[in-house]
């Protein structure tokens, strides 16, 4: 399994300085999500030649590699120039991942839950125009039901992704979105089965505890998504559930650490979660 860290909280180490901080934390692999000056969110990328070169060689000399590439943009709408300028910026993310010599990148459906059957239809036009660019690439997707995405719930996520039916496609399974795909850790895990080729960790509360009353939003009936990125052990996800199923299935993908919450203490974060991933691996070893 490789043990990567999402190094959002950290976006502002110039990104050539990147690799070198995360070898300190004791990674050796990132997960590079968007960033205002490589890949930004939603716009095209702002990446160039020189950024490009000068990212890879930081990379080499850390000693750390780039496990997946992580963009997001609108490429299930509404709007549908606001679609076509999205699969416009998807070629260059792709193009941009191959020449950093990375073979997957992992994203969310977008869209909108309550239109989703429009949605839908605008991410299929999307994946026809993007899957041929994929396969001349050898890029591998990976992709994860989001909360406010036309898709949510785990299994719908992974029953349409057996539908693209491309062996470059796989689901990815987000921990802190556990409570907004169903709450059924393992059952989701065990029916993506060998879809199942990245998972996301971090920690969040079940907004559906207190009759739905753990948070209050204004104004009732409000359609706010609200979960967490914590700090493994701060919140509500089962953790012997994850990691036991996950060595029930030998899984041996990526394992992404993606905690947000914490900023003023990135540092000291990253460290916590990768010495957890590693108790957890331990605990569940099978050798």
């Amino acid at each position: 399994m490789k043990l990567a860290l999402d190094p959002y909280m950290l976006r502002q180490v110039p990104l050539p300085e990147l690799p070198g901080l995360v070898a300190e934390l004791g990674y050796r692999y990132i997960e590079l999500s968007p960033r205002e000056d490589f890949l930004p969110f939603f716009v095209h990328p702002r990446a160039d030649r020189a950024a490009i070169a000068a990212f890879k060689r930081a990379l080499a000399a850390a000693g750390v590699e780039l496990a997946s590439v992580l963009p997001l943009y609108r490429w299930s709408g509404p709007d549908e120039d606001e679609r076509q300028a999205a699969v416009r910026y998807w070629k260059r993310a792709i193009q941009i991942t191959a020449e950093l010599g990375c073979q997957v990148m992992n994203s969310e459906f977008n869209g909108r839950p309550e239109a989703a059957a429009a949605s839908e239809a605008r991410f299929w036009r999307s994946m026809e125009e993007l899957l041929p660019v994929f396969e001349r690439e050898g890029i591998q997707l990976r992709l994860e039901p989001h909360p406010d995405d036309f898709v949510e719930d785990g299994r719908a996520a992974i029953d349409l992704i057996r539908g693209i039916d491309n062996p470059l496609v796989s689901f990815l399974y987000c921990a802190p979105h556990s409570f907004h795909q169903g709450g059924d850790i393992a059952g989701i895990l065990r029916h993506a089965g060998p879809l199942l080729t990245q998972v996301h960790l971090a920690d969040s509360f079940d907004h559906r505890a207190s009759s739905g009353l753990r948070y209050i939003v204004n104004p009732p009936g409000s359609p706010a998504r609200v979960h967490q990125h914590l700090d493994i052990g701060q919140g509500e996800v089962d953790w012997d559930e994850l990691f036991g199923t996950l060595a029930e299935l030998e899984f041996d993908g990526i394992a992404t650490v993606c905690v947000f919450a914490w900023e003023e203490r990135a540092r000291e974060s990253s460290v916590h979660n990768r010495e957890q991933v590693q108790r957890l691996l331990a605990k569940f070893s099978r050798s």
